[in-house]
């Protein structure tokens, strides 16, 4: 195309691949771009060209849709949106002042009835506030969610699993993990002191992650292939694919936040919290991320002989950016909730930016 790859030129960049590469897009999503104009009155048009860089870019202006066709996650992307006004607030939301109910987990946080889980650099406190019945805080030693190294992220892991088997001895019916972080009070953590939530299920997985087996295995059945190959496949046949150390992943068109960054594992082991590392390090200094969540969704971590088809579903590391932690307003709306999710950054940017920091490779 003579220029860097946009989200903009998808259609292009999807009729240029090979025709085996552009089916098994085409099963994978639909994509839909449309051009948008709007009449810039003279009294804006020097605010205008300050606030967005061209009068031209905002008077003509291009959509690009896409939809997950089997699971219908959906993403609608203007880059021009990343530089839409925001309103700031003054008040830091983390600061050495304030109080900081995590500092003496011991004394100060409730414990599981099967006791507490120390790592080296984290321990658990049962949480205070449930919403599971098996549900833990893995509380960092380090209270700021930026400052996180690659050996404290092993820990995190090691030490989560060591609470899982304890729980699950506790509760042998329990035995469905999830693990989620929310980077930050803009992430969603009520308390700044940064942690990660812990939660064992009974019955069946958490809605989300058995939606996607289900939908996985739709996939399968009709296309007699594995969905999260495919999946892979597809990002890496445009370009938003990557490798770090052993793992792959991708930034995912689909997204429901900006910078949603995808890792497949095996396990939820060493080389899943390296390269979960590499994307959140990566992406915090080089991306300008400063609120994120991320989640590790993985099959039953405590298998059982129920039925329940999970082959060929990979452990996923996923995350995304949460926005400006000092925005007064928060980073979805009635649009992302109900209808679409609206991406204000473009995934290709973000994939050099991330890479510049030189975790990467390409894969094959």
């Amino acid at each position: 195309m003579g220029h860097s790859p946009s989200i903009v030129d998808l259609p292009e960049q999807i009729a240029a691949l090979p025709e085996a590469c552009q089916a098994r897009f085409k099963r994978l999503f639909r994509v839909d771009r449309v051009t948008g104009d709007c009449l810039v009155p003279d009294a804006m048009r020097a605010w205008v060209e300050a606030q967005f860089g061209s009068l031209d870019a905002v008077m003509r202006q291009h959509v690009v849709r896409v939809t997950n066709l089997v699971t219908f996650d959906g993403a609608l992307y203007n880059p021009l949106r990343r530089w839409r006004p925001q309103e700031l607030s003054a008040t830091k939301l983390f600061t050495t002042q304030t109080v900081d109910r995590f500092a003496d987990p011991l004394r100060h946080t409730p414990e599981d009835p099967f006791g507490r889980v120390r790592g080296q650099r984290c321990i658990t406190a049962s949480n205070i506030a449930r919403w599971e019945g098996l549900c833990a805080v893995l509380i960092f030693d380090q209270p700021d969610p930026l400052a996180f190294t690659q050996a404290d992220l092993r820990d995190y892991l090691r030490t989560s699993l060591a609470w899982a088997q304890r729980a699950h001895q506790h509760d042998p019916q329990a035995r469905y993990f999830i693990w989620i972080w929310n980077g930050g009070p803009k992430g969603g953590a009520s308390i700044p002191h940064a942690h990660a939530q812990l939660a064992l299920g009974r019955g069946m997985h958490y809605a989300k992650v058995e939606w996607l087996r289900r939908a996985a295995l739709a996939y399968r059945e009709r296309y007699r292939t594995n969905f999260f190959d495919d999946l892979l496949a597809a990002h890496e046949d445009i370009g938003l694919g990557f490798q770090v150390g052993r793992l792959r992943g991708f930034f995912y068109l689909a997204a429901n936040r900006p910078k949603d960054a995808w890792i497949y594992g095996q396990a939820m082991d060493d080389d899943l919290a390296d390269a979960l590392y590499a994307v959140l390090h990566g992406l915090v200094t080089r991306a300008d991320m400063r609120a994120f969540n991320v989640a590790i969704l993985m099959p039953p971590l405590f298998p059982a002989d129920d039925g329940e088809d999970w082959r060929g579903f990979p452990v996923i590391a996923r995350l995304g950016d949460r926005g400006l932690p000092d925005a007064i307003s928060a980073d979805i709306g009635a649009l992302d909730l109900y209808a679409h999710n609206t991406i204000a950054e473009d995934p290709f940017e973000v994939l050099a930016r991330w890479r510049s920091a030189g975790w990467a490779r390409t894969p094959r």
